[in-house]
């Protein structure tokens, strides 16, 4: 495996940081996971081209983790003229909710004759599903998003990507980062109990339980990027927008 780090900002771009969205490449496809509201810019900014992407999967469903799946669906279909299939796979009322951005931002998209199938697929908290050859297994968070917000594991039969989405503390978390080569935790705030996320002071005394082989923070607000090298001094990796790394 092989990810790019397209975007590891927070909703509101701290630290000048793009939304949530990572570019993963397996011997077997070529995924997003998240594709939050800057990510098609961002992946113009990488010169990475979605049109080589097989699959998006979301973790849930608020703006900065699927925002700009309208744009990215009406592009490969007006301007690239995609015509290779897309899967998307995401929590329950994924359907629903990216049909309902498409004909909020381009009226009338969804009744014209798409150039390309593309595949919504619903992936119910802790029953495994296979997406384009890929074990995927999901476990429901601390999150409010109007639908159930999800931490996620990918597997392509070699090695294991875990990530947790936007969540407060809660015990999934342990088991979706067992035994993952890497582990991708958002980290929003420096200090206090934070509704629906974690901050460095609620995270550092749980990072013994996790026991994945490597974790980074992601999703850090002005509070938390000011106090990276804390946690780069406790053994962890910072994500950074563009970097590359092998799993």
């Amino acid at each position: 495996m092989r990810l790019t780090i397209v975007g590891s900002g927070d909703a509101f771009g701290s630290g000048g940081r793009f939304n949530t969205c990572f570019w993963l490449e397996t011997a077997k496809a070529t995924l997003l996971v998240d594709c939050g509201a800057s990510s098609l810019v961002a992946l113009k900014a990488r010169g990475l081209d979605h049109g080589k992407v097989d699959g998006i999967v979301l973790s849930h469903l608020h703006g900065d983790h699927f925002g700009a799946l309208p744009f990215l669906l009406i592009e490969a279909q007006l301007v690239m003229r995609r015509e290779r299939p897309l899967t998307i796979a995401g929590p329950p009322g994924s359907r629903a909710r990216i049909e309902a951005a498409i004909e909020v931002l381009f009226p009338g998209a969804l009744t014209n004759r798409w150039r390309f199938p593309f595949e919504i697929v619903e992936i119910e908290p802790g029953r495994p599903a296979q997406i384009l050859g890929h074990a995927v297994t999901t476990a429901e968070v601390a999150h409010q998003s109007g639908a159930p917000s999800t931490a996620l594991r990918i597997s392509d039969g070699k090695k294991l990507f875990a990530y947790s989405g936007d969540t407060a503390w809660t015990d999934a978390l342990m088991s979706v980062a067992d035994g993952a080569d890497l582990f991708i935790v958002e980290c929003f705030g420096y200090a206090g109990v934070l509704k629906g996320h974690l901050s460095w002071e609620i995270l550092k005394p749980k990072l013994p339980s996790l026991r994945a082989r490597r974790i980074m923070l992601t999703h850090m607000n002005p509070s938390m990027l000011a106090k990276v090298e804390e946690a780069r001094a406790a053994g962890l990796a910072i994500a950074e927008d563009g970097m590359v790394v092998e799993i």
